[in-house]
């Protein structure tokens, strides 16, 4: 185990939306005979909606049995009308990174909210602190206007942050509102980290795979989160006094409810917008130092692939422990298992 000076070792999983990162975290780390590292790691999730409560099937969250067999972080931590910030899952990744390896586990952040996961690697921009007046007279006008009204005048300050934000994105909106209103100055003006953060030691994978299988997989996923329950699951959400103004219903499979009209359109919609979604999750990974880009496919071969060629080595590397009776066809180093 590493020294209290050393880095902390973090593995970070990178995927889009429904392209099987939650399965292969179970085949490499649950508590289950046939996992690979089983009981190694814990999870920080990297998902901008999974911290939201009352929001299980459209956020695809992982089940009850999976969480039991592997703790993950982060979810179900906020109320829909909550705020969430990226400087937020930042500081409480810090936090449950530090906690997972004090217990002698490997953290694995894992997400496709790219977003997050570049600022946690590489740390926020130099943006000023917000101003407490400033900030909420936002809120206000967010909550009376709407995001719409907000990401309009966006727009007219500073139309470069406005191209790169959903106009349902309302923090966002309000944190560009807020640095060009006080600052003068566009966002972009702020100099982005381009340098792994020192505090951590990272082994980044990002997952690909073929763009007909992974919009298959997506529409799948959709019809299957329909049989499951997902108009219930938003009727109760609005019933307990969301809006569409709430923050946690800009997402992808819940602000389609507020605004579409049947059962089929709001389907066929949120397939689209899924599908749009996946190809730009990739732009906040791009250029990450050091991350090993790797095809999968949902295989256990790959599965397996990643075991050897990412995991085990990292796990030796930090004298993360294995127990012998889960060592899998020798991927396991000798002298790392006990």
């Amino acid at each position: 185990m590493n020294g209290n000076n050393a880095a902390l070792p973090v593995f970070v999983l990178f995927a889009p939306t429904a392209s099987g990162k939650t399965a292969l975290l179970q085949t490499l780390f649950a508590r289950s005979s046939l996992s690979f590292f089983k009981g190694t790691a814990e999870i920080v999730s990297a998902d901008s909606m999974q911290v939201y409560r009352g929001m299980d099937i459209g956020t695809a969250k992982p089940d009850a049995h999976l969480l039991s067999e592997l703790p993950h972080h982060l979810i179900d931590i906020c109320d829909p009308d909550d705020f969430f910030s990226v400087a937020d899952f930042v500081a409480r990744a810090d936090d449950a990174c530090a906690d997972i390896f004090s217990r002698g586990k490997l953290p694995v952040v894992s997400g496709g909210t790219g977003f997050y996961i570049r600022s946690f690697m590489l740390g926020l921009p130099d943006t000023p602190p917000a101003d407490a007046n400033l900030r909420a007279k936002l809120q206000d006008e967010m909550r009376t206007l709407g995001a719409q009204k907000l990401w309009e005048r966006l727009l007219s300050l500073d139309p470069e942050s406005a191209a790169r934000i959903h106009k349902n994105d309302a923090y966002r909106i309000q944190r560009a509102l807020e640095i060009v209103t006080e600052t003068g100055k566009k966002r972009s003006f702020f100099t982005v980290r381009s340098r792994l953060r020192k505090r951590y030691d990272f082994s980044t994978l990002i997952l690909t795979m073929s763009r007909d299988a992974l919009y298959e997989r997506i529409d799948s996923r959709v019809d299957e989160m329909f049989r499951a329950g997902l108009s219930d699951e938003v009727q109760k959400l609005i019933d307990s006094g969301c809006t569409e103004k709430s923050p946690a219903m800009r997402a992808i499979g819940y602000r389609e409810w507020f605004s579409l009209g049947s059962e089929d359109e709001i389907k066929a919609h949120i397939k689209a917008a899924s599908r749009a979604y996946a190809k730009k999750q990739y732009t906040y990974m791009r250029n990450i130092p050091g991350a090993l880009v790797f095809p999968y496919d949902g295989s256990v071969e790959a599965a397996r692939k990643i075991a050897e060629t990412a995991v085990a080595p990292f796990l030796k590397k930090h004298e993360i422990t294995i127990d012998k009776r889960h060592n899998i066809s020798g991927i396991i180093p000798e002298n790392n298992i006990r």
